[in-house]
């Protein structure tokens, strides 16, 4: 008889249970800043080995057309988060002082923001680009640093001609001859013109951080409502994005693989390359290394607030505190890579 009601008890109890219905998962739209390339593996590793789900959310991620023009749809709620550049970002909010956006996870420590040209043209220092055409897409990231790189640089700004062109032409007139030089992050400009046939030997980067900039580059970012209402949720989408970068960082070669199952018209072999390539020059950096990714210096990071004060004409300039928090990072022993 005890066993039977013992065994009616836990019949009830576990009826019980199933009838709870379940916490649904939070639902996260993250906006990317471009397309679907090797760069992105840690998110879709992340959502390829269940990192998202563990952390109760369910991650969809968009494309998109430059790290500048996708911050309005974080800002708007249209996408809870996205990953976007820091330096856009604090003069997004410079323009919307009701948009609280953050940057709350660093990637970039070293922006692939530079300048990118031929040997042939002639141009190995900055100086060298007066009397040339630049090719500058309005909407890039790299460009809307230009003003402080001529400063930092002491060239004649008047002595460069500016032409405004679009992402796809880019690299094809650089290649044709059409413009000097061009604006972009490294790792597009590199193997955009490796498949236009230039030779590796005679593509010229000059990185912007490795002549006067101490800016950063792209990270995290999130819509200031949704942050207010969902702190732990973006706790979780952090914890999981670093989960995949590490696992990307121990092996690109597999972790490209979750990005080529949705880009089949891409070349593996270019975007394991791209992708190390931004591992090596832009995430893991010697201070990433002795810190841990996802946060910055903060003086280092007033000094990149002072020169984007040079590039724009603050209406009120913001401090460092503004417009990034470490608040939402793990411990730094969980974000080594």
């Amino acid at each position: 008889m005890i066993r039977s009601v013992l065994a009616g008890t836990v019949a009830s109890l576990l009826a019980a249970v199933a009838a709870v219905p379940a916490l649904a998962d939070t639902d996260i739209k993250f906006a990317l800043d471009w397309k679907f390339e090797g760069p992105t593996a840690p998110y879709f590793v992340a959502i390829d080995k269940g990192y998202y789900k563990a952390e109760g959310l369910n991650v969809s991620i968009d494309t998109g057309a430059g790290s500048v023009s996708g911050i309005p749809r974080v800002a708007v709620g249209t996408h809870q988060l996205g990953f976007f550049d820091l330096n856009s970002v604090v003069r997004f909010r410079d323009q919307n002082p009701e948009k609280d956006i953050k940057v709350v996870m660093m990637l970039y420590d070293r922006p692939p923001f530079a300048i990118g040209t031929l040997k042939k043209t002639g141009i190995a220092k900055p100086k060298d680009l007066e009397g040339k055409v630049l090719g500058a897409p309005a909407a890039d990231g790299a460009f809307a640093q230009w003003k402080a790189f001529v400063q930092a640089n002491a060239i004649d700004e008047s002595k460069v001609k500016i032409e405004n062109i679009g992402f796809p032409v880019r690299e094809p007139m650089l290649a044709d001859g059409k413009v000097d030089a061009i604006t972009g992050f490294t790792f597009s400009m590199h193997f955009n013109l490796l498949q236009k046939g230039i030779p590796a030997d005679q593509i010229q980067m000059l990185v912007m951080s490795d002549h006067g900039l101490s800016l950063y580059g792209n990270g995290i970012i999130v819509n200031p409502d949704f942050l207010k209402n969902n702190p732990e949720a973006v706790k979780g989408f952090i914890r999981a994005t670093i989960k995949g970068l590490q696992d990307t960082v121990k092996d690109p070669a597999t972790a490209v693989k979750a990005v080529m199952k949705r880009y089949e018209t891409g070349d593996e072999k270019t975007e394991r390359e791209r992708l190390e390539l931004v591992l090596r020059e832009h995430v893991v950096t010697p201070w990433v290394k002795q810190n841990g990714v996802g946060d910055v210096d903060p003086a280092r990071l007033a000094k990149s607030v002072e020169q984007i004060g040079v590039t724009y004409a603050y209406k009120n300039k913001p401090f460092a505190i503004d417009v990034f928090t470490n608040k939402y990072l793990p411990p730094a022993a969980d974000r080594k890579l």
